[in-house]
C-alpha cells in the first residue's frame, strides 16, 4: 500500500468524522430551537386572538374556536409536544417552517431569505476587511516592536477592543448623522428607490451602509490586531527565526514566509468562526441604522413572539457556525502539515 493510499483513507476518515460532529451539533441545535419558544410564558397565539378581540372584530365563540384550531394546526403548535415535534420534523424536513405570525401570511423563509443578503453583504464585508487590516498592522507591530508608530497602533487598538460594537455605532450616528450631518441616519438606501443591480442602487447602499459598516470595522480591527501582535511576539524567539536572521534574510521575507505563516493559522479559526455568526446578524447596529438584515428580523420575532421565526433565524445561525466550524476543520490539514489526520 503506498502511501498516497494511506494519506488518502486518512483524509476521508477525518473528513467523515468531521462531517458527522457537524450533523450532530446541527441536529442538537434545531432540537433546542424548537423547544426553547415553547418555553416561554406567552402564546402567540392567543395572543393573536386578544389583539383581533379588542381590535373589534368578532368575538362569535364558535368562529374564535375555529380560528384558533386552524391557527394552531397552521403553525405546528396543535396537539401534544411529541405530535408538534413530528410535525415541525415533517415541516422542516419539506423546507417548509411555516408563515410569519405578525408578517401574516408571508412564509418565514421568504422573510429570511430576504434580510439574509443585507447581513452577509454587511457583515461579510466587515469581518473580513477588519481580519486582514488587524493581522497585517497586528504582524507589522509585532515584528517591527522597535518603531515608534506601534506603539500608538497598540494603544489605539487597546482603546478600542473593549468597546462594544453598537456603543461605536451610537457615537458614529451621533458625531455623523447629527452633529456633523453627512450620512443618513436610518436605512439600507434611498427611500423611493428600487430594489436592483443597478449602480445607483449600489451607490446608495454603500453610502447609507458605510456608517454601520465602519462601526464594525474599527471595534474588530483592535482585537485582531492584538491577537495577531501576541502570537507574532512568541514566534519571533523561534529558533528558526532566529536562525533566518543570522542567515541574512530579509526582514521582509522573515515575515511573510516565517512569521506571519505560522501565526495565520489560530487567526483563520477564529475568521471562520465569525463567519459562522454573520448568520446571527448584528442585531443593535441593523436596528440603530434600520438596515433590514437578519438582526432587524429576529427583534421583530422576539417583540411579537413569533414562534416559526424565532426557530427560523435560530436554525439559520446554527447551521451557519456548524458549517463556518467545519470549513475551518476541513481547511486545516492544507494550512498546517502537522494536523494529524488519523
Amino acid at each position: 500500500m503506498s502511501i498516497r493510499d494511506v494519506f488518502s483513507k486518512a483524509f476521508l476518515k477525518y473528513i467523515l468524522q468531521r462531517v458527522g460532529q457537524c450533523i450532530i451539533v446541527i441536529f442538537i441545535g434545531i432540537n433546542i430551537a424548537f423547544i426553547i419558544p415553547r418555553l416561554a410564558p406567552t402564546n402567540p397565539i392567543e395572543l393573536k386572538i386578544n389583539q383581533m378581540l379588542t381590535s373589534g372584530a368578532s368575538n362569535y365563540p364558535e368562529a374564535v374556536q375555529l380560528f384558533r384550531e386552524a391557527m394552531y394546526d397552521l403553525y405546528g403548535l396543535k396537539g401534544s409536544l411529541g405530535e408538534q415535534y413530528l410535525s415541525f420534523w415533517k415541516r422542516f424536513l419539506q423546507g417548509n417552517l411555516g408563515p410569519s405570525i405578525f408578517a401574516y401570511p408571508r412564509p418565514v423563509m421568504d422573510l429570511i431569505w430576504n434580510s439574509m443578503p443585507w447581513t452577509i453583504g454587511l457583515l461579510l464585508t466587515t469581518s473580513l476587511l477588519s481580519w486582514i487590516i488587524g493581522n497585517l498592522l497586528g504582524g507589522l507591530a509585532g515584528y517591527y516592536s522597535e518603531k515608534r508608530w506601534t506603539k500608538w497602533v497598540e494603544l489605539a487598538a487597546n482603546c478600542v477592543r473593549p468597546v462594544p460594537y453598537y456603543i461605536a455605532a451610537f457615537i458614529l450616528l451621533i458625531v455623523f448623522c447629527f452633529l456633523i450631518p453627512i450620512f443618513p441616519t436610518t436605512g439600507a438606501y434611498a427611500p423611493g428607490l428600487k430594489e436592483g443591480w443597478s449602480i445607483q442602487f449600489a451607490l446608495s447602499v454603500l453610502y447609507h451602509c458605510f456608517l454601520p459598516g465602519l462601526s464594525l470595522v474599527i471595534v474588530s480591527i483592535g482585537a485582531w490586531l492584538l491577537g495577531m501582535r501576541s502570537l507574532v511576539s512568541n514566534i519571533i524567539s523561534e529558533d528558526y527565526v532566529q536562525y533566518a536572521e543570522v542567515g541574512g534574510v530579509k526582514r521582509r521575507t522573515i515575515l511573510s514566509k516565517y512569521i506571519m505563516r505560522n501565526a495565520m493559522l489560530p487567526q483563520i479559526t477564529g475568521l471562520g468562526m465569525s463567519l459562522g455568526g454573520i448568520f446571527s446578524g448584528a442585531l443593535i447596529t441593523e436596528y440603530v441604522f434600520g438596515i433590514p438584515g437578519i438582526g432587524m428580523l429576529s427583534y421583530r420575532a422576539v417583540t411579537n413572539f413569533d414562534y416559526s421565526l424565532i426557530m427560523g433565524v435560530s436554525i439559520f445561525s446554527i447551521v451557519g457556525v456548524a458549517v463556518s466550524a467545519l470549513f475551518v476543520d476541513l481547511l486545516y490539514p492544507i494550512f498546517d502539515p502537522r494536523v494529524r489526520l488519523s
